[in-house]
């Protein structure tokens, strides 16, 4: 997935996160604080200079705990997570969980003043799983990105657990990539490969 697509996600959630009520209607809780932390990012000379450390931080305490990474892995597994035994699914929520995050932090240092427009949602007291829609302006121009967030209500507040960036599914997108390294290596070779790609990741920031 380019960068692009974790850097729309990523100016979402900058907008739900960290707030005082947590059952606040998703798109309601979006627009309230949005202003406030990209303000906030904009400020912070640090992440704009590419302070990765500090990126990261932000990512793993505001972003990160409002993902549902056990469901997303589940999703992005299909009909290859029944197949797969209770160590071999938390090492791969585990490892997907570390790849979208190394992926947040390099997007996170792309800001460039994009702006969000929310659509309405129809929300009944009774929803648990909603469609929240979102258009992300370039602020040098060019064509807006729809943006929809599928986010289910927990007892700790709304989560996300699929993300559509101008209708391409990120969890469909990485179901392909996954099903295809099973069918050539197994369970266990796909766990290998992301852990790979993770380390690789890791080695990559510290040298910065």
């Amino acid at each position: 997935m380019h960068k692009l697509l974790f850097l729309l996600i990523f100016l979402f959630f900058t907008g739900i996160v960290n707030a005082a009520q947590a059952m606040t209607a998703p798109d309601v809780l979006a627009r309230s604080v949005t202003d406030e932390v990209l303000a906030t990012i904009r400020a912070d000379k640090e992440i704009q200079t590419g302070n990765q450390k500090k990126a990261r931080e932000l990512i793993e305490s505001r972003i990160a705990p409002h993902f549902n990474f056990a469901g997303m892995t589940q999703l992005a597994l299909g009909k290859n997570w029944s197949a797969a035994n209770a160590e071999q699914r938390k090492a791969l929520t585990a490892e997907f969980r570390a790849l979208l995050v190394q992926t947040y932090t390099s997007s996170l240092l792309l800001y460039k003043d994009q702006k969000i427009e929310y659509r309405p949602l129809k929300l009944a007291a009774e929803d648990t799983d909603v469609l929240v829609r979102s258009v992300v302006r370039q602020s040098g121009g060019g064509e807006p990105v729809p943006v929809d967030y599928g986010m289910e209500k927990t007892e700790t507040g709304w989560k996300v657990y699929n993300v559509k960036i101008g209708g391409i599914s990120l969890v469909e997108s990485y179901r392909s990539t996954f099903n295809t390294e099973i069918q050539k290596n197994g369970m266990d070779g796909l766990i290998k490969t992301l852990r790979d790609k993770n380390r690789a990741l890791v080695a990559q920031y510290e040298k910065q």
